[in-house]
């Protein structure tokens, strides 16, 4: 029987926007037809929120694609101040980009493996990319020992993710260089992740609140809803850049709504991208269109654009676009972190 050694071999390479200038190649797809076209004129949208001084671009994160190689994507588009605000699913978050910043990595596989016997060796597969699954347990470790760290009660993710940023900023060292949880704690760039526990931080309030039955840190996710929505009517003018779909797409797009609910005076999302590879025939929320959600008030169809593509190939075109077109290089920090002024505080 192989080992383990033998499958994780060769690590996942991120990709960088900086040394790649795609701005020619997105350009000839102007002149083109089908998803080249709206491709190109998705990356225009996006230079245009760069370019909109008082717009806070919130990006929506889902799919495994730190795992993929598009995690140094995120970290320079939070380093650059090409976003404002991140909404996620856990496992980019935690089990992918806070893994890799204790030190881990994810490795090149395939999907013509014995699954069982990637079982037996504890190798976790994510289609064609591998990932220990004892290193993963240390994650979950991680984050319980985080937990246990803070005053027992409920916080947003926001403020928990925000202790991540300084649980790296006092052990990561090197390792993290390209963290986008660091780099966001740095960058004063809030994290949301609605479904916290549906990643390796639920395994870690699972050890937290076993050890802590009657006070424990638990998870807010009303309180990420409210302080999402306080990002929003902060905001003179808002867009939103979606990988995916899911929670983060809705619960960033449900923030208008609720701002109104509030009688707050927030206007729909000006500017709208979402990369997605759902079918909209099922009325599911993945492949629901930018212009079904103006029905709902929650975004403007003046500025939207459907890409129908997988995030790997098109989210470096789009974001390699903008950060070449350099529109970025005039945009202050939003820094909407500051927002919420009371951080934890650790017992």
């Amino acid at each position: 029987m192989a080992e383990k050694k033998d499958y994780l071999k060769e690590t996942i390479q991120h990709f960088d926007i900086k040394k790649n200038n795609v701005v020619p190649l997105v350009d000839a797809m102007e002149k083109m037809a089908f998803s080249a076209r709206d491709l190109n004129r998705a990356a225009r949208i996006y230079d245009m929120m760069l370019k909109e001084k008082d717009c806070t671009i919130f990006l929506t994160l889902a799919g495994s694609i730190f795992s993929a190689g598009l995690k140094k994507v995120v970290f320079d588009l939070v380093n650059n101040n090409m976003v404002d605000a991140i909404v996620s699913t856990g496992a980019l978050i935690v089990d992918q980009d806070f893994f890799e910043a204790l030190g881990f990595k994810h490795y090149i596989g395939t999907k013509w493996v014995n699954d069982n016997e990637m079982r037996e060796l504890a190798i976790d597969r994510i289609y064609d990319t591998f990932i220990d699954e004892d290193e993963l347990r240390i994650c979950d470790e991680t984050i319980g020992k985080i937990a246990d760290s803070l005053e027992p009660r409920p916080y947003s993710s926001r403020e928990f993710i925000y202790e991540m940023g300084r649980y790296l900023e006092n052990n990561g060292g090197p390792k993290c260089e390209d963290s986008v949880v660091y780099a966001a704690y740095k960058k004063n760039v809030p994290i949301f992740v609605p479904a916290f526990s549906d990643c390796s931080a639920g395994f870690g309030f699972v050890m937290h609140q076993t050890k802590n039955p009657d006070k424990h840190v638990s998870i807010d996710s009303a309180k990420d809803f409210l302080e999402l929505t306080q990002v929003k009517i902060n905001s003179k003018e808002s867009a939103i850049f979606m990988i995916g779909g899911g929670v983060p797409k809705n619960f960033t797009q449900d923030i208008v709504v609720a701002a109104d609910v509030l009688q707050e005076e927030a206007p729909m999302h000006k500017y709208a991208v979402q990369i997605t590879v759902a079918d909209e025939r099922d009325g599911a929320l993945s492949g629901s269109t930018l212009k079904e959600a103006s029905s709902w008030g929650k975004v403007e169809t003046t500025y939207e654009q459907m890409v129908y593509a997988e995030a790997t190939i098109a989210m470096p075109l789009i974001t390699g676009y903008a950060y070449h077109k350099g529109s970025w290089k005039e945009r202050k920090p939003k820094e909407h972190q500051k927002l919420f002024t009371k951080q934890p505080q650790t017992v």
